[in-house]
């Protein structure tokens, strides 16, 4: 019954009092209980907290005073501090870290009524393509290829939340964008994923991973409840230094738009040798239906995409080397007592980080490191620099970009593991929106050979959601995208 409502049906739903908050939530926390121990989606899971808040919203609609998400069932990335509940980033160093705190972006949804059904998956400290690198284990993809029962991965770092929402074991999800870590896994599972601009959602109560880049999104399954939710966290904070004082709009509006008159520019960097055919006819069939809707598409340049790999992985590691020195065993989570105080730190960061974390410390204590700051970490920032103009100057002639969100499908897990630079190269195609701190989202659009979803990104202009929502739902509605996984509540 509650398995194919969208987060809009559902609230609207909601308000008629054709099911209760209880009713809804309850669903969703009997097929969490079905499915997580094969999905491996959420670390945590919080049942007694999400009824007795899904109670709170029957009580908040019936006297008419419910915020706009009241009643709808949510995965929180376990990157986002929930107060009394446990936090761990995925990493056995936070295992058992209780925050005495909300951060500011669950504390909006909580303002708005959302319940929340437990803590999602992730790769450790947001660092991964593929959701393999948890200490609490994989996330399984809830697709699977014709014909085969490999398990795949949904992407990262965010895969937990991804594959909640694909599942149907949420209704939604809040994730974390570094280089691509919403928009990546929202492909591989199918559904559709925001990151906004930079600065848009408050980073306040994040365990962060790269200060710069760190950037607060949404999961859903369609780009309307995407929009409702990025409504909801999205907002200015005095506590977070990065965040904008810009007003909200009106997301939800911003779909019905459409594209006419708008110009969509199309990078030529994008079109790289020997790109998936698959990949290719999407983004030739997403261009088609944008001119069908009367936009207008443009050739455009951003001459350093060939830098963008490269120079996140210099900026993104140097950043995370600086924010994991908190973890030392000293003031909160895992210790490990040594026979002196360097002693202690060796043995607790040893044992509480996994090997990802630990190769992307080294790197970046390598080119923070003296001798090798100017050869490496500065002029990576003055690479971003430059292609945060190339964009600038694009968006000079365009309104927004398309482009595919991955190189490929979701892949198996045990595939490209044993090749950093290998899973490095599945944010090729997100990654410089993040480097620019532009927003950007993926839609899903189609399926490849192998029966596996697709997704095509739609990046804008600084602080401009309200066009990429546009142009995301024309495409939506173009693709008609109605395939599902074949493990799913209601199947």
């Amino acid at each position: 019954m509650f398995s194919d409502l969208s987060i809009v049906e559902a609230a609207s739903a909601l308000r008629r009092r054709d099911f209760s908050a209880r009713e809804l939530t309850q669903a969703h926390v009997d097929a969490v209980a079905a499915l997580n121990p094969r999905l491996n989606a959420f670390i945590t899971e919080t049942p007694e907290l999400a009824l007795a808040r899904a109670d709170a919203a029957d009580a908040a609609l019936a006297a008419g005073t419910a915020g706009p998400l009241a009643g709808i069932p949510l995965a929180i990335k376990d990157l986002f501090c929930t107060e009394g509940v446990r936090t761990t980033a995925a990493s056995r160093i936070l295992g058992n870290f209780i925050p005495p705190y909300e951060s500011t972006v669950t504390a909006n949804l909580l303002r708005d009524g959302a319940v929340f059904l437990g803590k999602a998956n992730l790769d450790e400290f947001a660092m991964g393509s593929s959701n393999m690198t948890s200490a609490f284990g994989p996330v399984a993809n809830p697709w699977q290829r014709a014909g085969s029962n490999a398990v795949l991965v949904p992407g990262g770092s965010s895969g937990g939340s991804a594959a909640a929402v694909a599942a149907r074991i949420a209704m939604g999800a809040t994730g974390t964008d570094t280089g691509g870590s919403i928009r990546q896994p929202a492909a591989f599972c199918g559904i559709a994923g925001i990151k906004p601009t930079y600065g848009r959602c408050s980073r306040w109560g994040i365990v962060a991973f790269a200060s710069s880049l760190d950037q607060a999104g949404a999961f859903a399954r369609t780009v309307g409840d995407c929009a409702v939710l990025l409504g909801s966290m999205a907002g200015f904070d005095a506590k977070d230094s990065t965040s904008v004082e810009r007003p909200v709009p009106d997301y939800l509006a911003a779909t019905k738009r459409g594209v006419r008159g708008l110009r969509i520019g199309v990078p030529r960097e994008y079109r790289m040798e020997g790109m998936n055919p698959d990949v290719e006819r999407l983004w030739q069939s997403g261009l088609q239906w944008l001119r069908d809707a009367g936009a207008e598409i443009v050739d455009v340049s951003l001459p350093h995409t060939k830098y963008g790999l490269a120079t996140y992985y210099i900026v993104a590691p140097a950043e995370a080397s600086s924010n994991l020195a908190r973890y030392d065993g000293v003031r909160f989570g895992v210790r490990q007592d040594g026979v002196d105080l360097i002693d202690l730190y060796e043995r607790t960061r040893a044992e509480g980080f996994g090997d990802e974390v630990k190769r992307r410390i080294m790197i970046g204590t390598y080119v923070l490191s003296a001798g090798y700051y100017d050869a490496y970490y500065l002029r990576a920032q003055k690479v971003r620099a430059l292609i945060l103009k190339d964009f600038s100057e694009a968006f000079a002639r365009v309104d927004a970009l398309l482009t595919p969100t991955a190189p490929t499908g979701a892949f198996a897990q045990g595939e490209k593991m044993d090749d950093p630079i290998a899973m490095y190269l599945n944010d090729v195609f997100t990654v410089p929106a993040s480097m620019a701190g532009v927003p950007g989202m993926s839609v899903p659009a189609g399926l490849d050979h192998q029966g596996l979803p697709l997704g095509l990104q739609v990046i804008g202009r600084p602080f401009d959601e309200e066009t990429v929502f546009a142009v995301s739902q024309v495409i939506e509605d173009a693709a008609g995208f109605s395939a599902v996984p074949q493990v799913r509540a209601g199947a």
